[in-house]
């Protein structure tokens, strides 16, 4: 009998353990997947009934908020922005109906008071309600607004960060929309043919043009293959992957004698450049792209399938590398198959700026609980060190000189020394180009880097995206005192 009692015991415990471990699989540890299923209703229901969490900009501005309705059984809330557009691919949306984006989806569980599911559940036991957390961003208001009147509705992006900390303060990108109207005007935004729904900052693929140099630049001076003052033939046309490369049509147009690098990169001469990442080798390139970030997605806090990978793209639209047929020489000056992001370019002066080091990009400075206390924080991180110190003091004086007396003069502020450099790269067949400008300031120690790009424009980077840096640049060194 003794017998038949423990195997019975034992039968119950094996099933009562699978019923633990079952609950907990769908309570908790797949929880999140299961709540993700459009077809399960009830963590939208939920979510109605939870105040959600607000999300601020760095100056204490409301960027998204609940409006409450009803009482007791009938109690909801509804979110809503009141900057209307002004952050509307950043913070992004969150509706029942049609789902969230941004930061909003990044951060939702913050937000939406699920950071924890074993701290929701005793909640839940204990008769306690939920209640999201607050974001407070580093974004900045003003700089946002004015990077969004300077683009005047031009299809474009403006991303601008510290280099230090990786902390963005805009990103912008035009079209843009209204998230207040995502509910009644979904279908038709999304349809568009404009694309307002794209973040341009960090999903848009351009060809960079002439804003690449600053990579090659690095690669060439950081190997020690080069200095600021090697000197390297301008002439035009030269014979570079097999085919003449020329000069003209580009900001560095005309037949060149020998030219120091620095004077090759204020003059943005193509065959010096072309020839120098020829000479480097696709291994070299290769590899101090990788460390600026190319070839991965970007460490950004916002959902994955919102951020582009920059690189140099097959006609299937596959990455390539080193090992595939690329000619060198002309993604050396941001032409070929290369396509980068708005975000990446901004990335790339910033470890410039930041004397070789570049910092995890950020929107998120903490987070805080209803009573105001900080439950987590999104400090400085770094990423990687791109290239030595002396690399980065080398590369910064030569893109003094493109602001100095290069194609870049129109980015020049008084009082306020900038690196920056030009890029403009032909597009639709010839008829229009993709303008670029990057740049940081103030040199020596800098506190904004800056790429601004604007989409088929007649303009050059020095004549259309450079006057726009330098107004951002301006506003968000005021703000920063």
């Amino acid at each position: 009998m003794n017998k038949q009692i423990t195997h019975l015991f034992g039968v119950v415990l094996v099933l009562f353990t699978l019923l633990v471990v079952f609950t907990s699989r769908w309570t908790v540890f797949e929880a999140k997947s299961l709540q993700n299923q459009t077809a399960n209703r009830r963590p939208l229901l939920e979510q109605l009934q939870i105040p959600r969490g607000f999300i601020y900009a760095d100056d204490g501005t409301v960027l998204a908020k609940n409006v409450r309705s009803g009482h007791g059984p009938t109690l909801r809330y509804s979110r809503t922005y009141p900057t209307n557009e002004l952050f509307s691919h950043t913070v992004g949306y969150s509706f029942i109906t049609h789902g969230s984006a941004g930061l909003e989806k990044e951060y939702n569980d913050q937000l939406a008071g699920n950071a924890n599911e074993f701290s929701s559940i005793i909640d839940e036991l204990s008769g306690q309600k939920k209640v999201g957390n607050d974001l407070h961003t580093t974004l900045d208001p003003a700089a946002q607004k004015l990077a969004l009147q300077l683009l005047a509705g031009r299809p474009g992006s403006v991303v601008a960060l510290d280099p230090r900390t990786g902390a963005v303060k805009v990103m912008a990108s035009v079209p843009n929309y209204n998230p207040n109207s995502i509910p009644s005007q979904f279908k038709r935004l999304n349809t568009d043919q404009a694309a307002p729904l794209f973040n341009r900052a960090t999903q848009g693929g351009y060809p960079p043009g002439s804003s690449m140099k600053v990579v090659t630049a690095v690669a060439a001076l950081d190997t020690g293959r080069y200095t600021p003052n090697s000197v390297v033939s301008g002439k035009s046309p030269k014979i570079l992957g097999g085919v003449p490369l020329s000069n003209c049509c580009t900001e560095g147009s005309g037949n060149y004698g020998p030219l120091s690098l620095t004077e090759a990169l204020a003059k943005s001469v193509n065959t010096v450049w072309g020839e120098v990442g020829e000479k480097l080798g696709k291994k070299v390139m290769f590899r101090y792209m990788e460390r600026f970030g190319f070839d991965s997605k970007p460490k950004l806090d916002l959902p994955s399938d919102e951020l582009g990978v920059s690189g140099v793209y097959g006609s299937h639209g596959q990455l390539l590398g080193p090992s595939d047929a690329i000619d060198i020489a002309r993604v050396a000056i941001g032409q070929e198959r290369l396509r980068v992001s708005p975000l990446q370019m901004a990335e790339v002066a910033a470890a410039v700026a930041n004397g070789g080091k570049l910092m995890k990009p950020r929107l998120v400075d903490r987070i805080e609980n209803p009573d105001g206390q900080t439950v987590d924080t999104r400090g400085p991180a770094e990423v990687q060190t791109v290239m030595k110190s002396s690399t980065a003091q080398q590369v910064t004086a030569m893109m003094e000189q493109v602001v100095k007396a290069g194609t870049a003069t129109s980015a020049q502020i008084p009082g306020v020394t900038v690196a920056g450099k030009t890029g403009t790269a032909e597009v639709a067949n010839g008829t229009s180009n993709q303008a670029w400008f990057i740049a940081f300031a103030p040199v020596p120690n800098p506190r904004v880097a800056i790429a601004v790009t604007i989409e088929r424009t007649q303009g050059e980077g020095g004549t259309v995206a450079a006057p726009i840096a330098k107004q951002i640049i301006q506003q968000l060194l005021k703000g920063n005192g």
